[in-house]
């Protein structure tokens, strides 16, 4: 044998150990490390929100400094963001798309492999921003996470640390993006049109589109602050002719359609877990992914709508106004769409349901307050006060976390060939939805009474709510540890996941809910359910 032949030989051999994991091209794998990146990190967010929540459990000053207090409210928003719902949802996307394409893989594994490895570099630099000022990098980053100057243009070296986080963070996204667009676009089994898509790709579709066309802004935003601190320019400088509100347009070009990058893989979940539960064909498949493409779209032209405060035009003030509340639309029309799914369907409650259920109900009130705001002279009033926190964490943990949550259970029993503990993932069901609803709800009345967001202290007539809320908060956090313990008792064993985990769903296609025929039928089963 010669030595090429040779070296060939060693080089076909799958690489084991860590290098099976550092080297991966796999879908599967690359899959599985984005979730596993993304359960320690909402460990790490999420533990920053039961500081917050711990502070304002009485008026006064508890626990942190209010510059640590500002920095928590910062980095939490941007781990919950950049570091849960994003990784745990390309994870998913990573594992499923190619299975429910019929592809082998993702279009360009190497790219992939990049993409997840950029993410721990990135979470990397977000640690670091909290801990340089400790070590006499200046002040710490107090301003949120939308950054604004003139705040920004102040904070420390930990401010530059977040700039490059954003930077590298966003390149992880367009590469994986890219990739799931290429994959979906190139790798569809023969006879998969693109109306025989499941919905789930459906949604990772356009949030890939949304990713690529937003992403890039926010780096130019974040880029011209850096050359602000750093390089003399102005552009949001009033002093040397520049606009501070200039980075707000900026931001929140990104900053609203991300909202959507984060709702739409969960409506991807859903779309695949109520069909399964409720037995029946998805009701109004066209008209959810002609809903889904509304909702991108309008979602990219309504972004000034979270700065009506700043002095807008009339005439552009009356117009995001006017489209943002248009947003209702389609969202509503997804909301009947997976109502109707249920309708006389022959349903049972698994933990994956009781999320998709949860999430329809508390989602839509989320849309309720989100039309309030969107109306100018209600806002002007709700602007900057505890409202708008209730309003994007009934938004974002129903919308996003939870939609997460359902898919982990739904596909736990693929993605590890062992069934989960149904009654242990129902209590976390219970506990968690207690929990975020005992800490969120009562924030609605606290903002209508007037008490302003990030503020490490407050007026006394504040007290109840806060207590009522940071109770909830450490109910909610707490249950997280169940959440870990369910997933290892899966992972390292347990009942065998059969080739149809959920029992009688899509009766005549075992294992539907994982797979599709290709062409698949033109309705989910090949022999309708009995309702019993």
């Amino acid at each position: 044998m010669t030595t090429s032949a040779m070296h060939d030989d060693h080089h076909h051999e799958p690489p084991a150990g860590w290098q099976r994991w550092v080297y991966s091209t796999n879908h599967k794998d690359i899959g599985t490390m984005y979730l596993i990146f993304a359960l320690v990190m909402m460990f790490l967010g999420g533990g920053m929100a039961m500081v917050i929540r711990a502070e304002l459990f009485l008026p006064g000053l508890q626990l942190v400094q209010p510059d640590l207090f500002n920095n928590l409210v910062t980095n939490h928003a941007l781990i919950m963001v950049f570091g849960v719902v994003m990784p745990a949802a390309a994870g998913m996307a990573n594992w499923m798309i190619p299975l429910m394409i019929g592809a082998p893989d993702m279009a360009l594994p190497r790219l992939n492999n990049l993409s997840f490895w950029l993410l721990p570099m990135g979470g990397t630099l977000l640690v670091l921003s909290m801990v340089v000022p400790f070590f006499g990098g200046g002040a710490p980053v107090t301003t949120g996470w939308t950054l604004y100057p003139p705040l920004s243009t102040q904070a420390g070296m930990g401010m530059d640390l977040l700039i490059f986080t954003v930077h590298i963070l966003g390149i992880s996204s367009i590469l994986a993006s890219i990739n799931i667009i290429v994959t979906i676009v190139n790798m569809r089994a023969p006879g998969m049109s693109w109306m025989k898509l499941p919905i789930f790709v459906w949604a990772w579709m356009f949030t890939a589109i949304l990713l690529v066309l937003i992403m890039p802004v926010l780096a130019g935003a974040v880029t011209m602050l850096l050359f602000d601190r750093h390089m003399g320019t102005s552009f949001f400088d009033a002093a040397g002719g520049g606009d501070p509100v200039l980075f707000q347009h900026l931001f929140w070009f990104f900053g609203h359609p991300e909202v959507y990058v984060l709702l739409l893989p969960s409506i991807g979940v859903l779309g695949t877990v109520i069909p399964t539960f409720a037995r029946k064909p998805l009701f109004g498949y066209k008209p959810l992914v002609g809903g889904m493409a509304f909702l991108a779209t309008l979602g990219m032209v309504v972004w000034a709508h979270h700065q009506y405060t700043v002095g807008m035009s009339l005439a552009a003030t009356k117009y995001f106004m006017i489209v943002t509340i248009l947003i209702s639309v389609p969202v509503g029309l997804m909301i009947f769409s997976f109502i109707l799914t249920m309708w006389r369907g022959a349903m049972t409650f698994e933990t994956p349901m009781l999320f998709a259920i949860a999430i329809i109900v508390m989602f839509s009130f989320a849309g309720v307050t989100g039309v309030m705001l969107a109306v100018v002279p209600a806002d002007l009033q709700y602007h900057d006060t505890y409202f708008v926190v209730a309003h994007f964490h009934y938004a974002l943990i129903p919308g996003a976390l939870f939609g997460l949550y359902a898919g982990v259970f739904f596909w736990l029993p693929k993605w590890t060939g062992h069934m989960y503990d149904e009654k242990l993932g129902k209590i976390f069901f219970w506990w968690t939805t207690l929990g975020f609803n005992l800490t969120f709800f009562p924030q609605h009345f606290l903002g209508l009474a007037g008490m302003p967001r990030r503020i490490v202290d407050y007026n006394i007539q504040f007290t109840e709510f806060n207590v009522v809320s940071s109770v909830g908060g450490i109910i909610f956090g707490l249950s997280h540890i169940l959440f870990l313990y369910i997933i290892i008792k899966t992972v390292k064993g347990g009942e065998k996941a059969k080739d149809q985990s959920w029992e009688g769903a899509m009766i005549g296609t075992p294992g539907l809910e994982w797979t599709l025929t290709s062409p698949p039928p033109h309705h989910s089963f090949t022999v309708p359910p009995v309702v019993k």
